[in-house]
């Protein structure tokens, strides 16, 4: 067995519920490998980024539903940068970057009142 050999697939499930005109009005996934979801879980917004492999292009899904608050899509986006500067620190060890990503995050954190200024 090599190590890149796959010995297990497991799913991931995401459903949008679209309103009459085509904007999503609800979103819900769930996780094969969840032993604690059973159903799909309800949510107000999902952003997916993948590489293709063969293009090097990154291909996003970005999706909302539209009773998603703009106080709610900043604590979102908020929360989803400050992951992105951990996960790049742990991908690439450049510690640089990855502090300059953080700074960004506070920043965007105090400009959002998400974060009081100067914390």
């Amino acid at each position: 067995m090599t190590q890149d050999e796959i010995v297990k697939r497991s799913n991931i499930t995401i459903q949008i519920g679209l309103d009459r005109e085509q904007v999503p009005a609800s979103i819900a996934w769930k996780a094969d490998d969840n032993p604690n979801q059973q159903s799909l879980q309800e949510c107000k917004a999902m952003l997916i980024s993948l590489f293709d492999r063969e293009s090097k292009d990154t291909l996003k899904i970005d999706l909302w539903t539209k009773d998603m608050q703009v106080t709610e899509m900043d604590r979102f986006f908020f929360q989803t940068l400050r992951a992105l500067a951990d996960t790049y620190f742990k991908a690439t060890q450049n510690a640089k970057l990855a502090s300059d990503l953080q700074r960004f995050v506070q920043h965007f954190g105090e400009q959002t009142e998400i974060l009081p200024k100067g914390s």
